[in-house]
Formats: structure tokens, sequence, C-alpha cells
């Protein structure tokens, strides 16, 4: 069910619900249907591919820093997310698969099964994206969004009653565990690394669309799942606003409010490295293990910031009589 839903700032001034009416383009946070089709091939966590320049039918996408790493872990390229692995992977797996796989999880838009479809080319609404990023939170279940779960009478009958509806399991539980290792370490050492959820084990994806025009940050705990967008209404840029930056700071707020007084539920699965199957894929690397890590009460354990992609939104500092939505939009 649905727990809330903004849909603007300021319902007085527009009733455009940009939460379930706006098509934008998700970006990066588009990327784990990827990734998850890529482990439904026989990929783990722990494959390698290369991060350098590619070039398809004269497309050449790049990396938002223009940096390239070499040979990295998946698990690295979607934390840091680098779009040079995810376009490639795209290509493996092949774009009707990603499409396949976001159909499978909740998007009911219509998705362009082209190579960029691996970059989030392809417009979405807040909450198919949100929705269909449940599955890695709930074990594999497929749902359906619904606000209204039972109407009663001032008396106490009972008018409607939603009939309990999902979509079966949509994820086996061990490419939930793999996709929920690899989403933490995006809010541990990648783009998402400011989220701040004190004792909770924190999964998610930012996403960035060109040139700044959406921001995006969806995350998720065993308990909730919360999906931000930011952008102009008329589709023109922000002032450099990045998914790790601003959406991450209100989705912050928003789930410490939610999460206030509730028991704490960690996300299903434990994958580690040495739980791969006894198939080891060419340019796998068994290295060390990997678990998932939690927020610590009172500090959070951040390695040292490193270049990431979507993380070199320019500072936004207070101005007077302004609110931080004037300081970035239009």
């Amino acid at each position: 069910a649905v727990r809330a839903l903004v849909g603007g700032r300021d319902y007085a001034q527009s009733q455009f619900n940009r939460a379930v009416a706006a098509r934008r383009r998700p970006g990066s946070a588009f990327k784990p249907f990827v990734y998850l089709g890529a482990l439904e091939r026989g990929m783990t966590p722990d494959t390698v591919r290369s991060d350098s320049p590619v070039s398809i039918a004269g497309w050449r996408p790049e990396n938002y820093t223009r940096d390239y790493r070499g040979d990295v872990s998946l698990t690295t390229a979607l934390a840091s997310s680098l779009n040079t692995v995810a376009v490639r992977l795209g290509q493996e797996v092949g774009p009707r698969t990603v499409v396949r796989t976001a159909q499978r999880l909740g998007i009911g838009s219509a998705l362009a099964a082209n190579p960029s479809i691996a970059l989030g080319t392809s417009e979405v609404n807040l909450l198919e994206l949100t929705g269909a990023y449940a599955p890695f939170a709930n074990g594999g279940t497929g749902i359906v969004p619904h606000v209204i779960t039972r109407i009663r009478t001032t008396s106490g009958r009972v008018l409607f009653e939603r009939r309990p509806m999902n979509n079966g399991q949509v994820v086996e539980p061990r490419y939930v565990a793999m996709m929920n290792a690899m989403m933490n370490q995006t809010t541990v050492s990648g783009t998402a690394r400011t989220v701040r959820l004190p004792g909770w084990i924190v999964a998610g994806k930012t996403g960035t669309s060109q040139e700044f025009r959406d921001s995006w940050f969806v995350g998720y705990t065993g308990r909730f799942v919360a999906g931000v967008w930011l952008g102009n209404d008329d589709g023109t840029p922000t002032r450099r606003l990045t998914g790790g930056g601003l959406p991450v700071d209100v989705w912050n707020r928003v789930m410490a409010e939610a999460h206030r007084g509730q028991s704490i539920v960690d996300l299903p699965g434990n994958w580690r490295s040495y739980d791969a199957p006894g198939r080891i894929l060419p340019g796998d690397a068994l290295d060390q293990p990997m678990t998932m890590s939690r927020v610590e009460p009172g500090g959070q354990r951040r390695p040292p910031r490193t270049p990431e992609a979507e993380d070199r939104s320019a500072v936004v500092r207070p101005q007077p009589g302004t609110g931080f939505f004037d300081r970035l939009f239009r």
C-alpha cells in the first residue's frame, strides 16, 4: 500500500500530480533492471567487465566524469554508476531482455528496446519506478501500488475491502540477495553514500538524466521503499542537480520520519562472494566476501570520497528569502 504520495511542492499553485502523471527519463535509476538481467543470465556481483570507451553504431556513451577505470566488478560499476559497463551489459543480455525485466517488476510505461535503454532513456513515472524496486525489498514479490485498502462507514460497516493482489514471485531469492548486496554498496561507497538512516540496512540507486533535467533516488529498507524525483515541469535543465544530491537529502528526511518507532527489519538475502555457484564465469573475481552494511547509530562507516558519477552537483547555499526549491529550479 502507498503510505504517502506527494505530487508537487504546492497544490494551491498546481494540481498536477507529478508522482503518477509525469513521465520523465529515469537515467541511471533504471540500471538495476539491466544488472538483474545480467545476474539472471549467470553473472554475479563479482563478475568483471571493462569500464572503457564504447561505441555502438556511432553512439558513444560516456561516464559522467569522462574517466574510465578499466576492469571493475559489477558491484563497483553499479555503485559508481558507470555508464559504459551498463551499456555493455545491456548489449550482452539484449535490450529486449532489459525491457522484459523492467516490465516483469512493474514498469508499465512504453519502453524502447534499443542500446540506450540501459541508461534509462525511456520515460517512466515515479510511482511505477518506486513500485518496481519493491521486489528487492520484499524478497522478490511483484506488487501493485494502491492507496485505498478499506472503506468503512462511521458505524464500522465495511463498504469496500481490497483483495490481496500481487504479481507473484518475479525475482528469485538468490538474485534478490545479489541485487540487495550491490545496491547496498551504492549507499555505502557509491553515488548515494550520503544516505543517513541509523541502524538500518539501506539499498537504492540514484539517477540523473541528460543536462540535469531530472534527478532521482529510489531507496529502500526492509520496511519501506521511497522514491524521489526532482525537476522542472517544462523539462528545462536544473542547476546541476544530481540524484546523489538533494533527492537523497529529501529521502533521508522522509524516511527518518517513516521509520521512527519501527522495529528494524533487514533486507532479504545475505549474499557473499563465496556463495556464488561452483562454475566461475570468465572474468569473475572472488577476492573478498561482500555483505550488506548497516548505517551505524551515531555515525556512518564511509570510505574516503572518490570521484563518482552523479555526485558532482554544485553546492547550493541558502539565500535570504528563498527556499531550497527556489534555489534549484527556475
